[in-house]
């Protein structure tokens, strides 16, 4: 069984207490509505009996005793037998069937000796003191019918009781909470438990055996593009927003990239992921802006000759691309190099979506391409494809001096990132780490400036 991680499971908590506070809300709700709106209200009352001497001699032998105490099962079944409770119907014209009635009564022997309470519940104050009465008086016709027996006397009468018996609103409202409270926590942990997602912590480089070169944390830019889909221009953020915490992150990458290689200086990096939608062509991009923002030559092409979107990030065209290159001779890349809005920074988008990517990838062209394209620019920056299934990123790591693997937090399952890692490994790629992206801003001691920042252009 894996170990549970106190201090990460509260933390989870914690994102998801809003969750918690409705289901507590509902769950007390629910349970108001059910006891002011649809609890029918009963009350109660009771009549005692008691086993007395035939005649009038208040003492009674150890002999009488011993009789009463052997008959009060007797009596507790005659109380709820066919003869009383039928009589009690017609004596009051109850719209009642045995079995309800029966179930509106209950018998009881407080000292098991001497005593027998019979207690009435019902909808009505009223009507459960007429039931008490009559079925009080019936029980005593029938025991003296049947067993000629006059040793039994009403000792308290049932009186008409108008406090609710059931009101049990408080206890109620007490039980919702800890019901909400325990099942929304309970349904949590095992959301928790079984979500084999990455979550940024402090021990996750050991967990996953590599080092982190940066936490990206989630953009408010990001969050509005969501809501109001707007164009993927609002991508660079290290262009837009330079002094945001995101841009901020994206040059401790830089630096953190740079420092992962003494021997030689990384010239083309490979940018991978696990699986779609974790963010490697917005750490690309915002990576070539901030290479290009400590002047250096950056190019950026875009690998993923299937779904490949730099030409929409950089809004340029994308008639002629990689693809193309790649059918043509490499010293034409001037051809399909292409300047963006951001100094310093070109582009060679997707081109033409090909029908056999990875046989172009793993041609001799491509290797020769990529020495030519270092003879004219500092940095080359490959947005790769996810590594889950296709071989493109696997055949490109070969030709590169870098491989980053882009995990997003609380979105990445480990076992995906930890089949990625190993198939680079034994690919013998140059995997210098992995970035944790999309953390909330709420997150490790560096997000609680995050809305100070945050906007600051």
């Amino acid at each position: 069984m894996e170990e549970i991680n106190i201090k990460e499971f509260l933390g989870f908590i914690k994102d998801k207490i809003l969750y918690v506070i409705i289901a507590v809300a509902l769950c007390v709700a629910g349970f108001a509505i059910y006891d002011t709106c649809i609890k029918t209200p009963k009350y109660s009352t009771y009549s005692t009996i008691a086993l007395v001497r035939s005649n009038n001699d208040v003492t009674m032998t150890q002999n009488d005793i011993n009789v009463n105490k052997g008959m009060v099962t007797t009596y507790t079944v005659i109380v709820k037998g066919k003869n009383v409770l039928n009589n009690t119907i017609n004596a009051l014209n109850l719209d009642y069937d045995l079995n309800k009635l029966s179930s509106e009564i209950s018998v009881s022997s407080p000292d098991e000796l001497q005593l027998i309470k019979i207690t009435v519940t019902d909808s009505s104050a009223k009507r459960a003191y007429e039931i008490a009465k009559t079925v009080s008086d019936e029980f005593i016709k029938e025991v003296v019918k049947t067993y000629e027996m006059n040793n039994i006397r009403i000792v308290e009468e049932p009186e008409v009781n108008k406090t609710v018996a059931n009101n049990t609103l408080k206890r109620d409202l007490v039980l919702g909470f800890a019901i909400g409270l325990f099942l929304s926590v309970g349904i949590l942990f095992v959301i928790f438990y079984f979500d084999d997602t990455i979550k940024y912590h402090d021990e996750i480089e050991e967990e996953l055996g590599l080092p982190i070169l940066a936490k990206v944390f989630r953009s408010r830019i990001d969050k509005i593009k969501k809501k109001k889909k707007n164009s993927s221009a609002t991508e660079l953020i290290l262009a837009k927003y330079p002094k945001s915490v995101v841009s901020e992150s994206i040059k401790t990458f830089r630096t953190n990239l740079e420092f992962t290689s003494i021997d030689k200086t990384i010239r083309t990096m490979l940018i991978t992921s696990s699986i779609p939608g974790e963010g490697k062509s917005f750490i690309s991009t915002n990576l070539g802006i901030s290479f290009a923002q400590s002047n250096k030559r950056v190019l950026i092409i875009d690998a993923d000759m299937r779904k490949g979107r730099l030409h929409k990030i950089f809004k340029v065209n994308n008639t002629r691309g990689y693809s193309n290159l790649l059918l043509d001779s490499p010293e034409n890349y001037i051809n399909y190099v292409k300047k963006t809005s951001v100094d310093g920074v070109s582009v060679i988008t997707r081109g033409t979506i090909p029908p056999n990517p990875s046989e172009l990838l793993a041609s001799t062209k491509n290797k020769e391409l990529i020495k030519e394209l270092k003879k004219h620019f500092d940095k080359i920056i490959f947005d790769g494809v996810p590594c889950s299934g296709l071989p493109d990123s696997i055949i490109l790591s070969a030709l590169v001096d870098s491989v980053v693997i882009v995990a997003s937090n609380k979105m990445t399952p480990k076992n995906e990132f930890m089949n990625t890692k190993n198939t680079l490994v034994k690919a013998n790629a140059p995997i210098s780490g992995f970035i944790v992206n999309k953390i909330d801003s709420t997150e490790g001691a560096y997000g609680k400036y995050y809305y100070y920042y945050g906007d600051k252009k």
